[in-house]
């Protein structure tokens, strides 16, 4: 699948990878490698206008983490996830919170995810 791509947006993404929150860091360390059912995912990845968390393109998956900053951006986040999910994506969304006190169940709810892409 090939999707929609900013190039302004690659030193921004970049910039993002060396200045991680400790959720994103945390999650990252589950997701590199191919730990999760054998996919490869990228972090801090631009598509379209926006830079994504997490992003497994052989399952058109993206994962967000969101921190207290979004509480009072819902509706941007919304909007910007109805576009990513316009481009064919699935997104699924964690509180930072749940990232760094429940990453078991985070964890699950990916490979919940994962398997429903899979049987589809």
């Amino acid at each position: 699948m090939v999707l929609p791509y900013n190039p302004e947006l690659k030193a921004r993404a970049r910039e993002l990878r060396k200045n991680s929150t400790l959720s994103e860091i945390l999650l990252w360390d589950q997701l590199k490698g191919k730990k999760l059912k054998g996919y490869q995912f990228n972090r801090q990845k631009p598509i379209g206008n926006y830079i994504v968390d997490f992003y497994c393109s052989k399952l058109g998956l993206v994962i967000e983490i969101d921190g207290i900053s979004h509480n009072t951006k819902i509706d941007k986040d919304m909007r910007r996830q109805k576009v990513l999910e316009s481009y064919g994506l699935n997104v699924i969304r964690f509180n930072d919170l749940d990232v760094k006190k429940e990453l078991d169940a985070v964890l699950r709810s990916i490979l919940i995810a994962i398997e429903r892409i899979e049987n589809t």
